[in-house]
């Protein structure tokens, strides 16, 4: 599987350009499964934004929206490659999550590139049978240089020892993140104030602690 995967990749990305071998598809994108199988927890509230997909899930927790961006090849429709950010309101964060497939040399991790920022070498934190994945709070510099690029990022992986560039698109990203923030800060404010107080307490309720967020699935 994992040979079939890498190969598919190399053969999208052997043209090397995102019109070529790589269609965006945010606006349609669909939910990957958790890890270890069942199915994913489908979005409440979606909004497009150019080739981001604004999504928000119906459960409480710290990030419970994201901005996602899926790359698929254009003939075959198989994921190349997902990005997902989403907006922790409590402590203004960010967490990011890249998906590529199975095959990528695991040990080189990849980098996010981009006309105004490179990022240090970011390490896979796990493996499913969907793909490899990034996950990590991301800097703010990471997201104001990406935001203020005027062209397609990308992302550098590495398989069978050769260095591969996959370009995602900007296009929507900053309307996207507006978005995004927004409604994560409403929902987190709904969710706090919806929580009751314990029984025989007057004092404002306290925050629950919430789940792992659904965008960025844990381990």
């Amino acid at each position: 599987m994992a040979e079939v995967l890498v190969m598919n990749m190399m053969k999208a990305l052997s043209t090397g350009a995102l019109a070529l071998g790589l269609l965006a598809v945010g606006a349609s994108a669909q939910t990957s499964p958790p890890p270890g199988g069942g199915q994913p927890l489908q979005p409440s509230e979606t909004k497009n934004f150019g080739d981001w997909q604004v999504r928000c899930y119906p459960i409480k927790s710290p990030s419970p929206c994201d901005m996602y961006e899926l790359l698929a090849n254009k003939q075959t429709q198989q994921r190349i490659m997902s990005v997902s950010i989403a907006f922790m309101p409590n402590g203004n964060k960010h967490v990011i999550q890249i998906g590529v497939p199975l095959g990528v040399a695991i040990q080189k991790g990849l980098t996010i590139e981009s006309d105004t920022y490179t990022s240090p070498q970011l390490h896979y934190r796990r493996c499913d049978r969907g793909g490899c994945y990034v996950e990590m709070l991301l800097p703010d510099d990471a997201l104001s240089g990406l935001s203020s690029a005027t062209s397609p990022a990308r992302v550098k992986v590495f398989a069978e020892g050769k260095p591969f560039e996959i370009p995602f698109s900007l296009n929507g990203f900053n309307d996207a993140h507006g978005a995004m923030q927004d409604l994560a800060r409403k929902k987190t404010q709904t969710a706090s104030a919806a929580t009751p107080p314990a029984a025989g307490d007057n004092t404002a309720p306290a925050a629950t602690t919430p789940p792992a967020p659904a965008p960025t699935p844990t381990p």
